[in-house]
């Protein structure tokens, strides 16, 4: 995923110091080139050879240390960088930065970097809000630094506040969103619906399905990588949303139909991936629920088609995709889908094949246009998500 890309990781004197290790082993397992800066006091928290080892480069700490080749070693780093992150960030090196102090391997290379640059403040709860360090992170704001805001809980000494850096999860999905992808969809709206909508039988029971919100939430994930404006209306979902998407939650059919169509007109791009209950209890007193002989019988009714509608509707420009979970017939069915709801693309897929379907980490698609049918092979949700929105971009 990150094959060709550099992240250099920026380490300053903290006990968040040991998260670093496990970051740079995943960035690794993403095939990107890590490189790690130093300061002389974050040697006492972890030692460079654990990060060496785990990189296969060599920390940079001592500004003048000659065991390099000829080059001015700052300057050659941060010309290679595509993505910074200091973690831990010390008020130390961030008033340092803030303030344009070099004085170091670190705080040099940083300043000599023109990629993006992140910054996760880890320390004190007390140091953290003291009002000279929340000036300086508010300046390194105003310079273009991203600031990742610190978690709330205990403290390495013991004390309940903020100040914690977050997990080493959260710290790759900010480095993600800056280099996984080129944003080729920069400036595009887009919005997914996602997960199982539940029609409500009685307090204690009601009508779903299968539906896990993966797919839904892959297709999100990768336009927010490639630099889209991403909403996500979802239902229940088995996954917890991507970052840095917004997020509409909500129940029924109903909730999702009026969720997505007072919004509808926003996008540039919509893609129905929710897997919506097709029939609601009906709702008179009288006839929601009869019993007989121990039988229960619930009266339904179908609820809203959400996809007709948005092709009833589609504005000028608007590509609408749709996604088609068959058993048989899949290409027929969905290519009938296709024309009848007015929909630019539809997804379409069977259960009966392996490895597609609910609640798997892939998919088997058919992406179904009028002049095609496209068959791609097995592969990730994620995967899958970038060959359709490569598909609705190609579509422009």
């Amino acid at each position: 995923m990150l094959k060709g890309k550099t992240a250099v990781l920026a380490v300053t004197g903290s006990i968040a110091a040991y998260k670093t290790a496990n970051l740079a082993r995943m960035l690794k397992k993403l095939n990107c080139d890590v490189h790690v800066l130093m300061t002389e006091n974050s040697t006492q928290f972890i030692n460079p050879i654990t990060l060496e080892t785990l990189t296969q480069n060599k920390c940079l700490i001592d500004t003048f240390d000659r065991n390099f080749q000829y080059s001015v070693e700052h300057v050659a780093l941060a010309k290679k960088a595509d993505v910074v992150l200091i973690a831990p960030a010390s008020a130390n090196v961030i008033g340092k930065i803030a303030n344009g102090i070099a004085d170091d391997m670190l705080t040099t290379t940083v300043m000599a970097c023109p990629c993006k640059k992140i910054v996760s403040p880890a320390m004190n709860h007390n140091m953290l809000h003291n009002p000279i360090v929340q000036d300086n992170i508010e300046k390194l704001k105003r310079f273009g630094y991203e600031i990742i805001e610190s978690s709330h809980g205990m403290l390495a000494n013991g004390d309940i506040g903020d100040g914690r850096m977050p997990d080493e999860e959260i710290l790759l999905e900010y480095i993600l969103k800056e280099i996984a992808c080129e944003k080729d969809m920069t400036g595009k709206k887009l919005l997914v619906t996602a997960g199982a909508t539940r029609e409500s039988i009685d307090p204690v029971r009601f009508i779903t399905n299968h539906s896990s919100g993966k797919m839904g939430f892959a297709v999100a994930r990768a336009a927010m990588h490639r630099g889209a404006e991403v909403t996500v209306v979802a239902a229940h979902t088995d996954v917890e949303p991507p970052m840095f998407v917004n997020v509409v939650k909500v129940q029924s059919a109903e909730d999702m139909f009026n969720a997505v169509t007072e919004r509808a007109d926003e996008f540039d791009i919509i893609v129905k991936a929710a897997a919506v209950a097709d029939y609601t209890p009906v709702t008179t007193a009288d006839s929601k629920i009869k019993k007989s002989d121990g039988d229960m019988k619930i009266e339904l009714k179908r609820t809203k088609d959400i996809l007709k509608y948005l092709g009833e509707h589609k504005r000028k420009g608007q590509i609408l995709c749709g996604f088609s979970m068959e058993t048989d017939n899949v290409i027929e069915n969905s290519r009938r889908k296709l024309t009848s709801k007015n929909c630019d693309m539809i997804c379409a897929n069977s259960l009966r094949t392996s490895g597609a379907g609910f609640g798997t980490d892939t998919n088997v698609v058919t992406i179904i246009t009028q002049t095609e049918d496209k068959e791609l092979p097995l592969l990730t949700k994620e995967e899958t998500a970038h060959r359709i929105l490569d598909h609705i971009c190609g579509m422009k």
